[in-house]
């Protein structure tokens, strides 16, 4: 392990000045933590610049490592079926994930590449992106999909089926979020839990997802 990697801190790579452009091309080298070792790529947010509403992620999957491009998999399909049922374009988003490499378990080379989920540590290391992500679109309303990035938006103690659904506040993250307080954040679960979501689960699952993003289009008026 590089020094870089042992601080668990993306701060160093990200660049002095420029837009998102420059942000993405930062990320694509960044070793702020281990798991770009495994990872094909970076995976970075992508969108319209000026998009009202913001879309938090977990972290890249499969196919998305692969294709470099974030929700391009099945969830992704899932996600935009269920913004267009909520009356939003996905199209007039930005999407990203609070970490940005993929992390997996391999039994051994040509096998199967499974979802790990990041730990604390990792999330904290890629926050410095997702920070400088929300500095630059500065959306309206963000939307925490899931677990992981409702812990790494709102803090530790964030529970999906406790917060979900609501308009929550929108903390700064490590000095880089909204300072005067006036983010707002609507939790929901991650498209790929309606994917793990048993037969008779699924249809709930979905359901509640569209309704939690309705919440958020109603915020954006």
């Amino acid at each position: 392990m590089t020094a870089a990697e042992d601080r668990y801190d993306a701060t160093p790579y990200l660049p002095g000045r420029g837009g998102l452009a420059a942000l993405r091309e930062a990320a694509a080298g960044c070793h702020g933590c281990p798991l770009h070792r495994a990872a094909t790529q970076t995976v970075f947010g992508a969108g319209g610049t000026s998009a009202r509403l913001l879309l938090v992620g977990e972290q890249p999957g499969d196919q998305e490592d692969r294709k470099g491009h974030p929700f391009v998999g099945p969830a992704g399909g899932v996600l935009n079926r269920a913004l267009e049922e909520a009356g939003i374009d996905p199209d007039d988003t930005y999407v990203t994930n609070a970490v940005k490499h993929f992390k997996f378990t391999q039994s051994g080379p040509g096998k199967r590449r499974i979802h790990k989920a990041p730990d604390l540590r990792e999330m904290r290391a890629c926050r410095p992106w997702l920070a400088a992500e929300l500095r630059l679109v500065d959306p309206d309303v963000v939307v925490a999909l899931g677990a992981t990035a409702g812990k790494a938006l709102l803090g530790p103690s964030f529970r999906v089926t406790r917060d979900r659904g609501v308009a929550l506040p929108l903390p700064p993250l490590d000095g880089h979020g909204d300072e005067e307080g006036e983010g707002v954040v609507v939790a929901t679960l991650h498209p790929s839990a309606v994917l793990r979501a048993d037969d008779e689960e699924q249809a709930r699952a979905y359901a509640g997802l569209v309704a939690d993003l309705r919440v958020a289009g109603r915020l954006l008026g």
